[in-house]
Parts: structure tokens; sequence; C-alpha cells
């Protein structure tokens, strides 16, 4: 009798927890049993581990084995546990040398042939190893993603057997490049690009600074896709640490980073027919849905008010809280949420220039505005009305004079370190505490606010969105206090409160 233990991890939600295969062969009719909760794919491991092993050039021992994945109240999915199976029962078997497995973890899905097959959702499981301290094993098809990470021994490899050949003394198992000495290629759009729309445009460098929602109205035509499209082109480039958190959602949804662009934020625009599930996550094993590949970026919703109703009022509590709690029989998870909400719509159902010049009936206007709830529009912190272009707009072609999405970024890096050194966030994620000290007003600018609250008839929401908002103006100016010419241009900023005053 003999038996083998090898780590390697199961994936619940962005978290990934270390299990233990423990392999036990002795003396009894042939027989090969997992235990320790796993699903279909992981028992279909059986026959996957079989066939690799034979026709990797090893004999499959002829005696009674038994497979337990610990801890075994821990759900186990896919077919990450082939690999870290096999070896272990080559090494309880005594055909590969199980010292050369110390201190490693495994991972890999096996071919008939024995070849390692690239495993989705594999990120966050090597950001706990690194966290841990473990050397990884892995399949050279996840290389993209394993090099995203500093300070951690990682081994590619292309077959069981060769890493059986490794571990006995032969060649050892190549290493990635890190992405960290590959040089960025963003290629992106620019904010040069757009015709006019000065507000708009404005308003977007302010929704950059700070790390604010925006709504944009304005009939077909007017630029508000475009200018969406371009925010990213004016936001920073992410931190190492956001980069693998929104590369660890993406890879747990079966999606690859490139190396070149890895730094670049995400932009997730969903169609309006994508239901509430898909924008928030979900599933019989928890996935994370749009917003949360949004994470640290921007949630485009263009035609905002074709979405089905209930599925945008999904977005109440992420908007306000950067996370999303997702609760099934099989578990619960918690994805970050904190995206950036980016959204247009026309002005009428028309698609009229104005209200004023509309001809959409009453009972038209009111159905068409009522697909939005006013908590919903309450959370979105600018809300602009573009106009169209005038003819000479259009003919002159583009402005010299525009500035570049280049010049723009820089301000808005400015502005955004200034808030992280000040307060430790951007102003949009500010909590009423930090909106006392930072946004103290001298007399005179709190007479005007306090005109403005009674003219408008604000909501404490509505009130504060206006402060942070006044915030990011004078971060941009590099002023220290809010003053009134701040506040004038955060209130124009709030269109929905200017209707309702």
């Amino acid at each position: 009798m003999s038996l083998t233990q090898l780590t390697t991890r199961a994936q619940l939600g962005i978290d990934a927890f270390e299990v233990r295969v423990e392999v036990h062969i002795s003396n009894g009719l042939p027989a090969f049993t997992v235990v320790g909760l796993p699903e279909t794919a992981v028992r279909e491991a059986r026959d996957r581990v079989r066939s690799a092993v034979l026709n990797s050039g090893f004999e499959f021992p002829a005696r009674r084995i038994t497979v337990n994945l610990a801890p075994a109240d821990l759900p186990k999915t896919g077919g990450r546990f082939d690999l870290p199976i096999a070896l272990a029962i080559l090494a309880a078997s005594g055909q590969v040398k199980e010292e050369g497995l110390a201190g490693f973890a495994c991972f890999g899905e096996l071919a008939l042939s024995g070849a390692c097959c690239r495993i989705d959702d594999l990120l966050p499981s090597l950001v706990a190893c690194q966290q841990a301290g473990q050397a990884v094993i892995i399949p050279q098809q996840n290389k993209p993603e394993a090099s995203l990470l500093r300070d951690l021994p990682i081994r590619l490899a292309d077959s069981l057997a060769e890493i059986c050949s490794s571990l006995n003394g032969g060649d050892a198992l190549p290493t990635p490049i890190p992405a960290h000495s590959i040089q960025p290629n963003f290629q992106g759009l620019d904010l040069v690009d757009v015709y006019g729309q000065q507000q708009a445009r404005r308003a977007l460098e302010i929704a950059a600074a700070g790390g604010h929602h925006m709504l944009m109205m304005g009939p077909p035509g007017t630029g508000k896709s475009m200018l969406a499209q371009r925010l990213i082109s004016i936001l920073p480039e992410m931190s190492e640490a956001e980069a693998i958190e929104c590369a660890s959602l993406r890879s747990i949804c079966g999606r690859t980073v490139s190396p070149q662009n890895w730094l670049q934020r995400p932009f997730q625009s969903p169609h309006h027919t994508v239901s509430g599930i898909a924008l928030v996550g979900g599933g019989r094993y928890p996935r994370p849905g749009e917003i949360s590949l949004a994470h640290n970026g921007v949630l485009f919703l263009d035609e905002l008010t074709e979405f089905d109703r209930r599925s945008i009022e999904v977005l109440r509590e992420p908007l306000e809280s950067g996370r999303i709690h997702i609760s099934r029989a099989s578990g619960n998870a918690e994805f970050p949420a904190r995206f950036q909400l980016i959204a247009a719509m026309n002005t009428c159902p028309g698609g009229c220039d104005s209200i004023a010049s509309c001809d959409c009936s009453t009972e038209q206007l009111n159905r068409y505005r009522h697909k939005l709830s006013a908590p919903l529009l309450d959370r979105i912190d600018i809300q602009i009305e573009l106009g169209r272009l005038e003819r000479h707009q259009l003919l002159a072609g583009k402005n010299s004079q525009a500035e570049t999405s280049a010049v723009v970024r820089k301000r808005v890096s400015g502005a955004r370190q200034l808030q992280i050194r000040r307060q430790g966030c951007l102003n949009a994620q500010l909590d009423n505490r930090g909106l006392r000290r930072v946004c103290s007003l001298h007399s005179d600018v709190a007479s005007y606010l306090t005109t403005a609250i009674d003219k408008l008839r604000l909501s404490a929401r509505s009130y504060h969105k206006l402060l942070k908002l006044a915030r990011s103006i004078a971060d941009l100016g590099n002023a220290l206090q809010i003053n009134t010419t701040h506040l004038k241009e955060a209130i124009a900023c709030r269109r929905q409160d200017r209707r309702r005053g």
C-alpha cells in the first residue's frame, strides 16, 4: 500500500481555496474512485487520467485506487484536477520521484494523449499561490495570464510525459516571460476625433477625474457613443494590483488577457437585450457579470431606455457599494463591481432635436421617461444634454485646436493623484464623513448652495453628488477649496435637478 498527497486549488467565486489531492493505492480488485464532492467533470477525470498515463508511456496500476479531494465539503468543478491526480498516482506507484513535487501546486486538464490543455479561471488560483509562497506547474497554454504575476515560480508543461521527465532528472520545465518586461501597446480611440460638443467633452473630463457616473441625452448622431468610447483614452492606466484583479475576473469567465494591454482599463458595452443576470452575474456556479468585467473601468449602456427596466434596476446596489453579492443553492459568491457607468439615450422616443421641437405626444413622452426610475437617475452624478452640430462645425473638418486624449489624460491623472493623496479614494467614492472633511465651504459659497438646494428641491443624495462634482471640478483646477464657480458648473452638469426645480 502507498499514499501520496499533492496540492492544488478549487475555484469558488473570485476566491481559490487550497485542495489536497490524496491518492491511496491498495491491494484488491482494480477500481478507481474519486471522492470529495466532485461534480461530473471531476468524476470523469478517471477515464481521462487512465488514458493519459498509458499514452505517456507509463503503467496504470491495476489495483484499488482511491482519490480524495479534501476538504470534502468544498465543491470541486472543472478539469483542473486531472494533472495533480495523474501525478499523484504516478508518484504513489513509484514511477516518478515524489520529492520533486514538494512545494508545488499543480493545475491542468489532460487530453487522452497526455497533452496538458488550457484551463479557465486559473489566475485567481495563481494569485492565491503567490500569496501562500507556492510554486506552480501549469499548462503551456495558460502562459499569457501566468506572465502577469511577479515573484511566482511558474513551470510550464505541454504534456504529462514532459513533467514526469523533469521530475525524474530530465530537462527543467520552462518559465514564462514576465508581462512587466513587455512594452505596452495601447491602440485606442482619441478624443480629438470628436467635433464640437465642448460642454460634453468638459463633462467627460470631470467624470474621468472623479470617477463619476454620467448620462448623455440628445438626438441621434450627436456624438454620445463616440464620447463614451473615448473615455478610456483619458483615464490613467491601472496599477498592477487593479490590473490583476480585473484579469482574475476575466479569467473566471474564460477570457484571456494580452500582456501588451493588460494595464488598460476595461470597457464593457452590453447590448440592450441583456438580462439582469448577465449584467450582475449568476449561474449555478456563480460567475461575474458585465458590471464585474467592467470593474476599475467603464460600463457603457447605449440606448439606455431600450434596456428592460428590471434589468437596469439591479444596478442600484453596485452603483453605491461597488460590489455584488450572488446567492445560489450551490453557494454564495461576492464579486467586485467598482465600475464607472456611462449611459446614452435620446431626448424623446422620436429622436427629436429637443423637447421644444418635439412632436411626440404627451403620453409617448411620459411612457418614455418612466422607463427610468427616479432612484436610478438620482445615482448618476452627471446628466447633460447634447445638441446637434451646426453645419459649419461638420464642414470644417478636424478642429486643430481640440485637445488630444493625451493632454486631457494628464490633467485627469493629476486630479486623481491629488484625491488619492488627500482622502485615499476618488471623489465619487467619498462617504459622508469624508465629504464633510474635504468639502468645507466659505460662508458665501454655503449661502449659494443653500439657495440651490431650496430652488432645485435636492434630495440628500443629489446634494452629496453636487458637492462631489464641485470637488472634482476644483481638483481639475488645483483649487484648495470649492468656490461658487465650481458649484455653478456642477449644477450645470445635473440636468435632472434643474428640470425638477
